[in-house]
């Protein structure tokens, strides 16, 4: 019985209509203030470019920087001026911390920045061997010096990492973490 219950709670995490089926490319798996996260499959998988009525790209089907222009365009109604690029593109080193990114129409922010990430903020990863291209995700939360994200096409779609504050400056533990992105209101 035990065993049984734990298949249950394990299956029913999965967010699908059938609790006894896996979920499969392109189901919703969670979600943040409406905008859904979609099942991708493997990693490298393609599934089409998604583009908006008014001709807008949102990037590869089920990619992480699909998910995180789909959350700023319908959470937020913002467009990106460059609609382009991978994960790790989206952060811009050349510029100071908590100036314009122009090319995403976002305030930057570096890890270890004098601002702390807060919800909704782009949290911008750096390539690294197994993933040349970096990743992309949303803060969905900031409590107890830690910081939630909500993620697609990776192993889960929500982790934490945790926020340090040294010498009033707030770094997340992980050091792929290139910074956050901000929609300046």
């Amino acid at each position: 019985m035990k065993y049984v219950t734990i298949l249950l709670v394990v299956l029913s995490a999965c967010n699908t209509s059938n609790p006894f089926q896996l979920p499969q490319k392109g189901d919703k798996i969670d979600s943040l203030d409406g905008v859904y996260v979609y099942k991708n499959g493997n990693m490298n998988n393609v599934s089409g470019r998604n583009v908006t009525a008014d001709g807008y790209n949102l990037g590869l089907k089920y990619q992480c920087v699909e998910f995180v222009k789909r959350y700023y365009y319908e959470h937020y109604h913002h467009k990106m001026p460059n609609s382009y690029g991978n994960a790790k593109d989206f952060f811009n080193a050349q510029i100071s911390d908590g100036r314009m990114n122009t090319d995403r129409g976002l305030l930057q922010f570096k890890n270890g920045s004098k601002r702390p990430p807060k919800k909704g903020d782009l949290l911008v990863l750096d390539g690294w061997i197994f993933n040349r291209f970096g990743h992309v995700a949303i803060v969905s939360s900031v409590k107890n010096n830690e910081v939630e994200i909500i993620q697609q096409n990776c192993g889960s779609s929500r982790a934490t990492y945790q926020l340090s504050k040294i010498a009033n400056k707030y770094t997340l533990d992980d050091s792929g973490v290139l910074g956050w992105l901000r929609l300046h209101h």
